[in-house]
């Protein structure tokens, strides 16, 4: 990872992208430790979580991870999730939360001088692009390494910095490994 102890930086974490990313890899995220990472490579200025949340449910098993994020030094931007019919006739959700990350990303930019965007979305990558265009670095935080790869081949090349999840596991891993829903109940460490 290319950083400079005095640069600026914010983290931008689609968490939906991030969790399939971390559960193709096979292993929970401690959020505690991944902010602690980051603020060792420069100076943290915001860490931002982006996920939907069902609201209509009366317990969410995101519920635990979204307060503690809140908590503990997250920005944490949640929408509803929207439920639709498909045109098979089934009951679909939707939640994307792309441009909520994407207008955070433009108006931080003056603030920071390095963006860390959590998602392998190939949509992302005009966003990254505007962002250089500010003279702004932008590493992009995914997976090459699931079936199929996370990180879409496009954005990994238009970013300054591509680093891979994998490598980071070590780092960022919860202790314990992680944990299956049958044997230990509902897994809070990592949801999205």
């Amino acid at each position: 990872m290319l950083f400079y102890p005095q640069e600026k930086l914010a983290l931008f974490i689609d968490g939906a992208n991030l969790y399939g990313a971390a559960k193709g890899l096979q292993f929970d995220i401690d959020y505690k430790r991944l902010l602690e990472l980051f603020a060792r490579k420069g100076i943290l200025v915001r860490a931002f979580y982006y996920t939907a949340v069902a609201e209509d449910q009366e317990f969410s098993p995101l519920r635990p991870l979204v307060d503690w994020l809140d908590y503990n030094g997250f920005s944490v931007v949640t929408k509803p999730l929207k439920e639709f019919t498909d045109s098979q006739g089934r009951r679909r959700v939707k939640g994307n939360m792309d441009i909520e990350l994407a207008i955070d990303v433009m108006e931080m930019a003056e603030q920071i001088d390095h963006v860390v965007i959590f998602s392998g979305d190939g949509d992302f990558r005009k966003l990254v692009e505007a962002v250089q265009r500010k003279g702004k670095r932008v590493s992009v935080v995914s997976t090459v390494r699931t079936q199929p790869p996370m990180a879409a081949d496009e954005l990994r090349r238009q970013a300054d910095n591509f680093i891979e999840l994998e490598e980071l596991k070590p780092q960022i891993a919860r202790e314990g490994g992680p944990r299956s829903a049958q044997q230990n109940g509902p897994n809070y460490a990592q949801s999205a």
